[in-house]
């Protein structure tokens, strides 16, 4: 699998970097929640812009972005819009989408950028275009907050991230049974063996813990923790993620 270097980390080696969301709705919040994130080392801060009410006030969000900079240093940045079908706070068109993130990206301000599947061929390849040009790692993702579909869909969703140029791709299913769980971890554990990336799968809720602590058996690079609050149902608080990642290495904390 081939890996990512992400200013001071390696996606895809070592053990899985821990992914912290900033999820403020004001800049007092998001800054007040960066300035946090100093007591707590994530490897990756997620700024999710959805949860911004000016997100579409882009001098006001990039001004944001500018301050999480400073205040972030040398922590890689993952900046995201989810839609609200997946799992996002509100709803933003496709051409308010494109602009954002391609704004993002072009700010200099950020390191990586999330972009859905399910917004289509055309929007990702063009977000993916730029986003290259400019040196910003792209992840590719989908999240179903319903359900898990079954191994053969997870498989070519995956597979078709990594042919629209993912430098890493990310899955998250709401399971309903535990055969849920097992379904996402069998699926990503056979395409990680032929990825050309590292790939990020995850079974959401308490019944898919298991998903986010023993990534190495699946093949999971990065896993999402939280901080002051959650973008996902189920993410472990990063203090005791990382404790349980570190003691299954043998390590102490």
């Amino acid at each position: 699998m081939k890996s990512v270097r992400i200013r001071n980390i390696v996606i895809g080696e070592g053990l899985p970097k821990i992914c912290v969301p900033i999820t403020g709705p004001r800049q007092e919040d998001v800054l007040f929640e960066a300035r946090h994130m100093l007591e707590l080392h994530p490897d990756v801060v997620e700024l999710r812009a959805d949860c911004f009410d000016d997100v579409c006030d882009f001098e006001t969000l990039e001004n944001t972005l500018s301050e999480v900079r400073e205040i972030l240093g040398d922590t890689p940045i993952l900046f995201t819009i989810r839609s609200f079908n997946e799992g996002g706070a509100k709803e933003i068109n496709d051409e308010a989408y494109i602009d954002i993130n391609i704004s993002a990206v072009q700010s200099g301000l950020i390191d990586m950028v999330d972009v859905e599947l399910f917004k289509g061929k055309d929007i990702v390849e063009k977000i993916v275009e730029v986003a290259h040009d400019d040196g910003v790692s792209v992840i590719i993702s989908n999240h179903d907050f319903k359900s898990t579909p079954n191994k053969e869909i997870i498989a070519k969703r995956l597979c078709a991230m990594q042919d629209m140029g993912a430098d890493i791709v990310k899955i998250a299913l709401m399971p309903n049974n535990e055969d849920d769980v097992n379904t996402l971890i069998d699926a990503a554990t056979e395409v990680c063996r032929d990825a050309t990336c590292p790939v990020i799968a995850i079974s959401m809720g308490d019944m898919g813990r298991v998903s986010r602590t023993d990534c190495e058996r699946i093949g999971t690079s990065v896993t999402f923790a939280s901080a002051t609050n959650s973008s996902a149902p189920g993410q472990i608080n990063i203090k005791e993620l990382r404790e349980e990642l570190m003691n299954k290495h043998g390590l102490s904390y």
